[in-house]
């Protein structure tokens, strides 16, 4: 469901793909951030997305005027998770709400994988 503004000049209408693009993009600047995650429903398989798929792992709903994030992704081995994922909230949420002027409700992270370098 896309998101509009009616202005002065007219109405803005920014797509779900757009708002996804945004949050993949912050989220790929954050440190101990590997990349998102598509996780195949129907064999459980999680693969890594390029840049050019990132929205594929990002979920996103709106509700009553607040958009609500949901976000997956694979973290570098030997990161705090915890520390991550406070950074990443706080990234997607400023970047989200800065550009489209949307309220950010909740973003909500799941690990769906950790990336070991050899």
């Amino acid at each position: 469901m896309p998101s509009s503004t009616k202005t002065g000049y007219g109405k803005i209408v920014i797509e779900n793909e757009v708002i996804a693009r945004i949050a993949g993009l912050s989220a790929m600047e954050c440190y101990g951030i590997v990349g998102m995650a598509s996780l195949n429903v129907k064999d459980g398989i999680v693969r890594l997305l390029k840049k050019e798929n990132l929205s594929k792992g990002i979920s996103l709903n709106m509700h009553g005027g607040f958009l609500t994030i949901d976000l997956h992704i694979i973290v570098e081995y030997g990161t705090n998770i915890p520390a991550i994922a406070d950074s990443l909230v706080d990234m997607v949420r400023y970047r989200v709400e800065e550009h489209t002027k949307i309220k950010v409700e909740a973003v909500n992270i799941f690990v769906e994988g950790i990336r070991v370098d050899r």
